[in-house]
């Protein structure tokens, strides 16, 4: 993370309860992947839920980095594989904040830029890919990373970017969860529960249980928080 500058959500200790009945009734509601992309996508959530030592997370997720830089070079055209290139590149930035430093924080500036480019440039080809993937991300960088040093915190361009990939992925678990997210820093707090509730009911992706299963605890988690700020 970019410690306070750049917070992405983790993963708490807190665990709820999942109705695997349910997951595999609505599994087949979800959409067939590019095989690379989900192969990116499948590789990621490993290493970021799964993978503890901070070290060992960035040093495989710089690995998983060049792969990606390496497939889009290859399919440029293949709009799933570029964004999770841009998904990959934003994760790196993150983490390469948390080692400290002077280097850390001046690589993540690069990365998060070059993420940004990339993001960019796929939400204007294709908004909907890989469950609206790039205005999702470009949502989440305008909103959680500040405007100073790093060229971000544009509250407008994210709920712009927020809204556009929940119209593009109404079973888009990110797309929701990121948005609910947003709301409630906002201090919108009855629509950001509104919006939580919807990812919850969400159809599973059966094809990547991690990141499914990690989404919806701190979707939970969020939505309990989002709640007791409600006034009844």
């Amino acid at each position: 993370m970019l410690s306070k500058l750049y917070s992405f959500a983790r993963i708490s200790a807190g665990v709820i309860a999942l109705s695997v009945s349910g997951f595999a009734a609505q599994a087949a509601n979800t959409p067939a992947y590019d095989p690379d992309a989900l192969r990116l996508a499948l590789s990621w959530e490993k290493i970021k839920f799964l993978v503890e030592d901070p070290d060992e997370q960035r040093k495989q997720m710089d690995a998983l980095g060049d792969q990606a830089d390496a497939l889009a070079e290859q399919r440029p055209d293949a709009a799933e594989v570029v964004i999770w290139d841009g998904i990959i590149t934003s994760e790196r930035a993150s983490l390469a904040n948390e080692q400290g430093g002077i280097s850390g924080p001046i690589k993540a500036l690069q990365l998060a830029i070059r993420a940004r480019d990339t993001l960019d440039r796929m939400e204007k080809k294709d908004p909907k890919a890989f469950d609206a993937g790039a205005p999702t991300s470009l949502g989440v960088l305008y909103y959680r990373v500040p405007g100073f040093p790093m060229g971000f915190g544009d509250k407008k361009k994210a709920r712009h970017y927020l809204e556009e990939a929940v119209r593009n992925a109404p079973n888009g678990l990110d797309a929701h969860y990121f948005y609910g997210d947003f709301l409630q820093e906002q201090g919108d707090y009855a629509k950001s529960a509104e919006v939580l509730k919807r990812a919850l009911t969400l159809p599973a992706h059966s094809e990547r249980p991690i990141w499914d299963k990690n989404r919806r605890i701190v979707t939970q988690e969020l939505l309990e928080k989002v709640e007791s700020k409600i006034v009844k």
